[in-house]
């Protein structure tokens, strides 16, 4: 019989998921995916959960009275660390923020540290100076203190190798959650509620933030007639307001804000022409191993992330002039693009092979 591994896992919003990359992470590692000898125990945010469930997927939840993210999240990242230590033989911790109390904590502990380093947080634009500078120490002191380091990306990968001279397990994100069989009523309902007719439309999903390349996209698709649905938060910034003002009357161009309704998310993306992924920064990023799954062509923004998340087998654009020539094409010349898509994510992208690599490193 095997000995049972107490495994927390904090740094998330918490189950059940809401949204985002790490808890939908988390969602899918627990439960029917999870061996029988691993106990996990789930720090939250009881911000986000007035219904405080205690048990989840066979896996402990315990409740965190602190926001997860803003600067709250550095708080409530080292209290669940510290809670954690008391309880569990092995913590998962994804993300860094709260590294920075890594030295203390060394002082107490020796448990086995488990860290996802997740996506270079301090190189986003959205980040001041300062901010960018902890992130930063934050991130040594995670490669410094962790006995294994997780990154996402072979680019991620060899990032820590070059930048520490450190070796980390590489260990993508999984997408299978978004296969649901949808109703042909259901799918034509949600497309005359939009407006949209299959098969004639571009989509893309993301946060409205500069380094996900919006403006390109939306200026490449406003020079042409094709159209395009794109999902967002357009409210939440600056940036993304003033690109709904200067977009939002173009006929062929649809701005919706944030869908937290996967099916509704699910119908959009498998009845589109193509999928646009415009994101530079990171590693691998969830919304684009999701995507691989509906055998969609993939037209990625010409960076190493995108690329070694579909080894290099989708097509890539670095400015407007070339996102306007890959729209432009022909749909027959992507057949070899989707099916690529779609076999890549059914090889390495399924949530049963990404659990049992955490596993194996517990």
């Amino acid at each position: 019989m095997k000995t049972e591994r107490k495994v927390a896992i904090i740094g998330t919003v918490g189950v059940p998921a809401n949204y985002g990359g790490f808890e939908t992470l988390v969602e899918n590692i627990i439960g029917e995916n999870c061996s029988s000898d691993i106990l996990y125990t789930i720090y939250c945010s009881s911000k986000n959960y007035p219904q405080k469930k205690q048990i989840y997927k066979k896996a402990l939840l315990k409740y965190i009275p602190l926001e997860a993210n803003g600067i709250q999240s550095i708080l409530y990242d080292i209290i669940s660390l510290f809670l954690a230590s008391k309880h569990n033989d092995i913590i998962l911790i994804l993300g860094v923020s709260g590294c920075c109390i890594l030295p203390i904590y060394r002082l107490f502990y020796s448990k086995k540290l488990i860290i996802n380093i997740d996506g270079l947080e301090h190189k986003r634009d959205k980040w001041g100076k300062w901010t960018k500078k902890f992130l930063k120490f934050s991130e040594k002191m995670a490669i410094k203190y962790g006995n294994t380091i997780i990154t996402d990306n072979a680019g991620i990968q060899k990032y820590v190798l070059n930048e520490y001279n450190k070796h980390s397990s590489l260990i993508a994100y999984g997408g299978n959650h978004v296969i649901t069989k949808l109703a042909d009523d259901y799918t034509q309902q949600i497309l005359q509620q939009y407006n949209i007719k299959e098969i004639e439309y571009s989509f893309s999903v993301c946060r409205i933030e500069p380094e996900n390349n919006i403006h390109l996209i939306l200026e490449a698709f406003s020079r042409t007639k094709q159209s395009l649905v794109f999902v967002g938060n357009w409210g939440k910034s600056e940036y993304g307001k003033e690109l709904l003002i200067k977009y939002q009357n173009y006929k062929n161009i649809k701005l919706l804000p944030p869908i937290y309704d996967l099916n509704i998310l699910n119908v959009l993306r498998s009845n589109c022409h193509f999928y646009i992924h415009g994101h530079s920064a990171g590693g691998t990023n969830p919304s684009l191993v999701e995507a691989m799954f509906f055998k969609k062509p993939i037209l990625a923004y010409n960076v190493i992330y995108n690329k070694e998340t579909t080894n290099y087998q989708a097509n890539y654009f670095s400015d407007v002039k070339e996102l306007i020539e890959l729209i432009e094409k022909p749909y027959s010349t992507y057949n070899n693009n989707a099916i690529a898509m779609f076999n890549i994510a059914n090889s390495q992208y399924m949530w049963k092979i990404i659990s049992q690599k955490y596993e194996a490193l517990y």
